[in-house]
């Protein structure tokens, strides 16, 4: 049997796009032509700007420490503390994320334009064991 190589890249920092927020907030993008990720650090003491997406699905793991999620339901702010291995997926909402610690807190963005299909069968089903 032969395995195509070139199927699997390797894609390292130096291929990110590397941002320095004004609120001290270090971001790497990974832009692919489907999706994208985003690696986050935030520090201490910290708030993002108030935002909200049109069409993008966001998606956040949190991968050390806690960050406090707040949004805006029926006019009124609500926030929920996401630790470490937690996920958090903001849809449409109006949002923010703030790290009210004294350590830093590091998370990851996973951003597509969702189609509307239902996938879940073909991600859980499409593995083809090699012996």
């Amino acid at each position: 049997m032969v395995i195509d190589m070139e199927s699997i890249k390797f894609i390292t920092e130096n291929d990110a796009i590397n941002v320095h927020k004004n609120n001290g907030t270090e971001v790497s993008y990974y832009i692919f032509n489907e999706y994208e990720i985003h690696l986050n650090t935030i520090p201490p003491k910290s708030i993002q700007e108030w935002h909200y997406h049109l069409r993008i699905e966001e998606t956040l793991l949190i991968t050390k420490g806690q960050l406090t999620c707040r949004w805006l339901e029926d006019g009124k702010e609500k926030s929920k503390k996401i630790n470490r291995n937690e996920l958090v997926k903001v849809g449409n909402s109006i949002h923010t994320f703030e790290n009210e610690t004294d350590e830093e807190v590091d998370f990851i963005v996973f951003r597509f334009v969702p189609e509307g299909i239902d996938k879940r069968e073909i991600i859980k089903n499409d593995k083809i064991i090699v012996e």
